[in-house]
């Protein structure tokens, strides 16, 4: 039951992320809530632990039957509550306390009378028997941890994970032997609901791996590639269809101008961020002696876009290779790493003329690539500009720390703000140089010049936390 309590957590941490995304206020409120259920639970158990035992055992099979219900519902009772406008931190606490708590409860009622069945067993040995059965709980909790992170959310994703954590509850039935059963229609009727919930159900999204959920949407003038219900990147089929450079999206305008405008005929650029790979494939395309590496975390990321989006497509078939595997090396001029960007900038020994950070996990950055030590370490391998994409309010909390990392490194720094959407956000575009940078002639419609204030610079000990 341990092994099901923590897959059922991270399982829960990640089918939260297309509605509220993937930050620490997210995963902080999904630890705290699950936790929380465990200790009330375990409360719970003692006290029906306590009880003869015939209703004792009643009881506890009665739990699992209700846990099993909950778990196998949680993402259809997620999702109603966001379409019923639970939104910001205040709707994402709302949706973690009423979504995850109540099966939380249920899974660990069980355990105080399973403890004192073990110690009752054996006479003369309680502490031992009480050790026993809490080293078996760490076990499996052990075991759900490894088995939802590398298995179950990778392979089957979140919607079948809760069916089969409520159908894993189910099976726990048979070795509660003793007492009065449950009535077996009733354990037959969940049986079957959650098997149907689990073949039946809408998945969260179209692609889904342990890292990324992911959407492609075709309909319109473009091709669009969704991750965690966040807008990721998107072609125009017109510029695949006839081979042009046009840009479907307006902060990809903007980079792609300062990098035009900025770098030489035969540059070497870092893409810290694969996404849909547009602008590698933009590069690489409008200048012939370019090279780039692209480093993306998530392999399905690049198998998606080898997929769906036809332009990105065509330049990774005609020049990508594997730069993480040294005898892949060929005259490809796009390499692909698929690894945490932080990772790659610690070990990598190349050297590049620019780097674009533009990565991003659901709507917002991850912590560890917006710190000083992650910039200082660019700097070291970067001689020339840096491109930073973000996603903020006007002169909001991450802008702010991002802006004072790239102040106190370089002494150019531009920004420019594009459109914002209904959250109050929109991208937040910065340049840094050691040299100066020429003003752009033009920018896309919506951006224009920004003012940030002065604030603190995120480090890895203290850093960004996410939109609250």
């Amino acid at each position: 039951m341990s092994a099901v309590g923590l897959t059922y957590e991270i399982a829960a941490g990640r089918v939260l992320a297309p509605f509220f995304g993937t930050s620490l206020l997210t995963w902080t409120t999904v630890i705290a809530t699950v936790l929380g259920g465990f200790s009330l639970g375990s409360a719970l158990g003692g006290m029906v632990a306590e009880r003869p035992r015939d209703e004792a055992l009643r009881r506890v099979r009665g739990a699992l039957i209700t846990t099993a219900v909950l778990m196998t519902v949680s993402p259809a009772v997620l999702s109603v509550l966001h379409s019923w406008g639970a939104r910001g931190t205040g709707g994402m606490v709302l949706c973690v306390i009423v979504v995850f708590f109540p099966a939380s409860v249920f899974i660990t009622l069980p355990s105080p009378l399973l403890a004192k069945l073990a110690i009752e067993a054996r006479p003369g040995h309680e502490g031992s028997s009480l050790g026993f059965v809490m080293a078996a709980g760490s076990i499996g909790a052990i075991f759900g941890s490894i088995l939802s992170g590398f298995v179950a959310l990778p392979l089957i994703g979140a919607t079948a994970t809760f069916a089969a954590c409520g159908m894993l509850a189910l099976l726990c039935l048979p070795f509660l032997r003793g007492g009065a059963a449950n009535s077996r229609g009733v354990t037959i009727a969940a049986a079957g609901f959650v098997a149907f919930a689990g073949l039946a159900g809408t998945p969260a999204c179209e692609f889904e791996s342990g890292q990324s959920c992911l959407d492609v949407d075709q309909r319109g003038a473009q091709v669009r590639l969704f991750s965690d219900g966040v807008l990721q990147a998107a072609e125009l089929k017109t510029a695949a269809a006839e081979g042009t450079g046009d840009l479907a999206l307006s902060y990809t305008s903007w980079l792609w101008s300062r990098l035009d405008t900025d770098l030489g005929p035969a540059p070497e650029v870092l893409f810290v961020g694969g996404g849909g790979y547009t602008l590698p494939t933009q590069l690489l395309a409008s200048r012939p002696e370019a090279r780039a590496i692209a480093v993306e975390i998530d392999p399905l990321v690049t198998d998606v876009v080898r997929a769906h989006l036809p332009r990105a497509a065509a330049m990774i078939a005609r020049t990508g290779y594997d730069a993480a595997a040294p005898s892949d090396a060929t005259e490809g001029r796009l390499g692909i790493v698929h690894a945490d960007g932080r990772t790659y900038l610690n070990a990598t020994e190349a050297r590049f003329d620019a780097a674009v950070m533009d990565a991003f996990s659901s709507g917002s950055v991850p912590a560890h690539l917006v710190t000083l030590e992650t910039f200082e370490r660019l700097r070291q391998i970067v001689d020339g500009p840096v491109y930073v994409n973000l996603i903020d309010g006007p002169d909001g909390p991450l802008a702010r720390g991002v802006h004072a990392i790239l102040t106190e490194l370089y002494p150019e720094v531009q920004v420019v703000l594009g459109s914002l959407g209904a959250s109050g956000r929109g991208n937040i575009l910065l340049a840094a140089s050691e040299a100066p940078l020429p003003r752009l002639q033009s920018l896309p419609e919506g951006y224009g010049p920004t003012q940030i204030s002065e604030a603190r610079a995120f480090t890895d000990d203290r850093g960004w936390v996410g939109h609250r």
